[in-house]
């Protein structure tokens, strides 16, 4: 039986390519977004990151595009408020979306973002992918099941990316990906592969820089 939701594989030499030189080339921070009013235009390919508050998404994009201080990391829960749009060479925008499950924001902060949230969602045209960051030490929650079930309801494809793998304890990987597919299987929008990734040690980053580049 063909395994659902199995770990992406590494993508052949020419992908690999197409994905090193997208992000060998210049990318830098545009704006923050506190409204829809606010939004760049719609006219590169585009794909965003979301994830529970210091679930390492600033460390991911650092990552993929090799620049460490390019996407501000916090050790604040919930400190990123707006969301942050950056180039990725002519044709791409990388969005980092704030981060949730956090408690110490106010209440009307979180719904202002949640309502921003759901307009970027429903009503961006040029989103090609989601990114629902998880801790592989700890797997699905019920909050990522909201953003879940968000990007359900928006129709927007979402890959989940299993992040700080190197963190994972031996003989917790299968336990942890059961769970992961588990909970996936319930999602209509999910994208059937999970992306490993290790920031600190590189792993899976390449892999992930080859799928942003396939996306047209």
């Amino acid at each position: 039986m063909k395994l659902t939701f199995p770990i992406a594989a590494e993508p052949d030499p020419q992908a690999l390519e197409r994905g090193r030189l997208l992000f060998a080339g210049e990318t830098a921070f545009l704006k923050g977004v506190v409204a829809m009013s606010g939004l760049p235009p719609a006219d590169r390919i585009e794909v965003c990151f979301a994830g529970r508050s210091n679930v390492g998404k600033s460390t991911l994009i650092n990552a993929l595009t090799g620049r460490k201080g390019l996407a501000r990391a916090s050790n604040t829960p919930g400190r990123t408020q707006e969301i942050n749009f950056f180039t990725a060479g002519p044709d791409h925008y990388l969005v980092d979306l704030p981060g949730y499950g956090y408690a110490n924001a106010p209440l009307p902060v979180v719904e202002k973002w949640q309502k921003l949230l759901k307009q970027y969602l429903s009503g961006r045209q040029s989103l090609r992918r989601a990114f629902v960051l998880i801790d592989a030490r700890h797997g699905i929650k019920d909050v990522d099941e909201e953003i879940m079930n968000r990007l359900d309801t928006s129709a927007v494809t979402f890959q989940c990316v299993l992040t700080k793998s190197d963190k994972l304890k031996a003989g917790e990987r299968d336990r942890i990906l059961g769970q992961v597919r588990e909970r996936l299987a319930k999602h209509p929008a999910a994208f059937p592969e999970i992306v490993l990734t290790s920031a600190e040690k590189g792993e899976g980053i390449a892999t992930l820089r080859a799928i942003i580049a396939e996306l047209v």
